[in-house]
């Protein structure tokens, strides 16, 4: 297959007319220059986005990480899927969020850690990451696809981002690195401890924040309670940084559910408070 480009760009096709999926999802076959693969990339669309009426509006954009997990049960793991196409149709017609477009990342399981982490890791053991590609991956080849694609806000107003455990990771460090672009940020138990918490102590000097970021951590995330407490004080440390930078209560939302796990059905149930306080 020839690789997709803004102005060469595969055709989509619908999801599976028996799927779980809720309104409009467009699946891409997406070719990789930077990181020389092929994967999904899922594309939800708001409810009237083709009407006649609607051709002049564009849309905000929330970019997720994990695309497989997002929109259907079948290629969801374990079956479990966060429900994303169900939460933003109900918000979006209770005039609770605006109409807005949500593309999932599909991760390349086998490769998933290797591109989501940054830095080399002993525990587990990484040594070639390939992390650091990812902002170039996401800005240069998959959010110009996206726009030329469909009818997409531009601006950091309208432009979120995010993901959980190592999707979580890899969306901070790319607002870290690429920052200005992103206005939303959400992080569903980030894998903080991964490379001796390398990115968790860049975060105590760096200032150009997300307008709004959705931090979330369950009490039972590991299931061993050294692991647990450890995991806990990371994100706490995380928050403190923020609220050094200047983010207030409009600003950031860190919701600590007790006993919560780490887990698909643990972050679609939060999913609906986060999009609200993210996009609302």
């Amino acid at each position: 297959m020839d690789d997709p480009t803004p102005t060469q760009a595969a055709q989509p096709r619908a999801a599976a007319p028996l799927s779980s999926v809720v309104g409009d999802l467009r699946l891409h076959e997406f070719r990789s220059k930077i990181f020389r693969n092929t994967r999904w990339l899922r594309v939800w669309l708001p409810p009237g986005y083709e009407a006649a009426e609607s051709q002049s509006i564009r849309y905000p954009v929330l970019y997720l990480n994990d695309g497989q997990n997002l929109f259907e049960r079948a290629t969801a793991f374990a079956g479990v899927e966060w429900q994303v196409d169900e939460t933003a149709d109900w918000l979006i017609r209770s005039n609770l969020i605006p109409p807005m477009i949500l593309v999932g990342i599909d991760n390349m399981q086998k490769a998933r850690i290797r591109e989501y982490v940054p830095y080399r890791s002993l525990n587990p053991p990484i040594l070639r990451p390939q992390g650091k590609q990812y902002p170039d991956f996401l800005l240069d080849e998959i959010m110009p696809f996206v726009q030329h694609q469909y009818r997409v806000a531009l601006g950091p107003a309208n432009t979120g981002l995010g993901g959980s455990s190592l999707g979580a990771l890899i969306s901070l460090y790319t607002v870290m690195t690429r920052a200005g672009v992103f206005g939303r940020l959400l992080l569903e138990s980030p894998s903080l401890f991964l490379s001796y918490r390398s990115l968790l102590k860049e975060t105590k000097n760096f200032r150009r924040w997300p307008q709004r970021i959705f931090l979330a951590i369950g009490t039972k995330e590991v299931g061993r309670d050294d692991r647990d407490r450890a995991v806990l004080a990371d994100v706490k440390r995380l928050e403190q940084n923020l609220r050094r930078a200047g983010l207030d209560d409009d600003r950031l939302r860190v919701e600590i559910e007790e006993g919560a796990v780490h887990s698909e059905a643990t972050w679609a149930r939060r999913f609906p408070g986060a999009l609200r306080f993210l996009f609302g």
